[in-house]
């Protein structure tokens, strides 16, 4: 059984399928706790349902593209499971880079999306840094920045670590004005992507299943 939070179909707010209509399969649980989570709710709440169950779900939206998130998805047992269900799927894997991400092998049109915890999430001493050998081009580091000190500790992991992939920073939502990373990511001639997260914008922030 896997501990399901949501599941919902919207247009993703960040990463390269941003603006893409995408059905949502959010997990409970989550081994971290980091200052800015955004979806405290997924700790916990959540109904059991099977690989198979959560498929059929899946089907009812009609469309091929799935962002698996959470919660800490990896953390499911049966995760291989629904992968081989939804191998003819676009799927974006959301973790948040404390877990090896080696055990899983993804399909082919299956990716990562990382979610690096930068020192203001209280959570950046658990980050497992071997994840970098095992990412491919298809996938997606993201680093959530609140401070320049989020951002010097996002460039020296990046200058270390990074060997493949599309690299992402991102603001913590009205913690830090956009404004300032970009200056920094261009004074420093940094070749990265900046994105938003544009759901938050569009939606309340506070709003579940969009």
């Amino acid at each position: 059984m896997m501990k399901v939070n949501e599941i919902f179909l919207s247009i993703q707010g960040e990463g390269k399928s941003t603006g893409y209509p995408t059905i949502f399969v959010r997990f409970s649980k989550c081994n971290l706790r980091c200052s800015y989570c955004d979806t405290k709710y997924s700790y916990y709440d959540g109904i059991n349902m099977t690989p198979e169950e959560i498929y059929k779900k899946i089907k009812e939206y009609g469309l091929k593209r799935i962002c698996i998130t959470g919660g800490e998805p990896l953390l499911q047992k049966e995760i291989h499971r629904l992968l081989e269900l939804v191998k003819d799927y676009e799927v974006s894997i959301e973790t948040n880079g404390s877990i090896d991400i080696s055990r899983l092998n993804l399909g082919e049109k299956h990716r990562y999306t990382m979610d690096m915890k930068v020192p203001s999430s209280l959570e950046s001493e658990r980050m497992k840094y071997s994840n970098f050998d095992f990412l491919k081009d298809s996938d997606e580091i993201k680093f959530v920045i609140g401070s320049r000190e989020d951002y010097e500790w996002t460039k020296a992991v990046i200058d270390k670590y990074y060997k493949r992939g599309t690299i992402t920073l991102s603001p913590i939502f009205q913690e830090i004005n956009p404004k300032e990373i970009i200056n920094w990511i261009l004074e420093d001639r940094l070749d990265v992507r900046f994105q938003m997260q544009i759901h938050k914008i569009i939606w309340n922030p506070q709003d579940r299943g969009v």
